[in-house]
């Protein structure tokens, strides 16, 4: 009898460091994950992401955490993608970093973003996982540029950004909550990623299998 993996290449994709395990939750992980996350992220009074879902009430807020990830399944395509690995540092679950791109294929260009529990905070995870991904995007995707933003309110998610090495690339506007929000975008090349990766072990299994998922 073929298993979930075989049936799903991607649920076999493991990108690995010395401290974390980044690979997409299964439906079995989902439970951990959303509890996590209804747990804590950010301040309150504050709001780091475009689409304001950690303001959402229970028992919403837990039907469309779940509608998230599985619609996430449900519209994989080589055209538009966005894997959102659950991320394990020594074994327990802390958050997800997550990786997108629309005509990966032609473009080579893909978009990171990433969030934490609260406890989680101020401990290298979050610079840790993010240069697990973009290793994962510049090695494994054969990526040219990767992207990410932030709001200005949010120096934490810039520190992240100029730590692996992403360069300020201008500014857009997008809702923060009821306001109109100012945020920060940052570009990293192929190039830059080469001259100024670190030592990080970061190791792959489990792709390929998963290429023709990605239209790769």
């Amino acid at each position: 009898m073929a298993s979930l993996v075989d049936l799903w290449p991607l649920f076999g994709l493991r990108i690995t460091t010395p401290r974390l395990e980044l690979r997409l939750p299964t439906d079995d992980d989902l439970a951990e994950l959303v509890e996590l996350s209804r747990q804590g992220i950010h301040d309150p009074a504050t709001m780091p992401f475009a689409v304001p879902w950690t303001d959402v009430p229970s028992p919403r807020f837990e039907w469309e955490s779940l509608q998230h990830h599985w619609g996430s399944r449900v519209n994989l395509s080589a055209a538009s993608w966005r894997l959102g690995f659950g991320v394990r540092c020594e074994g327990e679950l802390v958050g997800v970093q997550s990786i997108r791109a629309d005509d990966f294929p032609r473009l080579r260009t893909a978009e990171t973003g990433s969030w934490l529990g609260q406890g989680y905070h101020d401990r290298g995870i979050g610079t840790e996982m993010r240069r697990a991904v973009v290793h994962f995007a510049f090695e494994a995707l054969g990526a040219l540029a990767i992207t990410s933003s932030a709001f200005v309110d949010n120096p934490a998610s810039q520190r992240v950004s100029l730590a692996v090495g992403y360069e300020p690339d201008g500014i857009q506007f997008n809702a923060q909550r009821d306001q109109r929000g100012q945020q920060i975008r940052f570009l990293l090349t192929r190039e830059r990623w080469l001259a100024t990766r670190t030592n990080l072990p970061v190791t792959v299994t489990g792709w390929e299998p998963c290429q023709a998922q990605l239209g790769l």
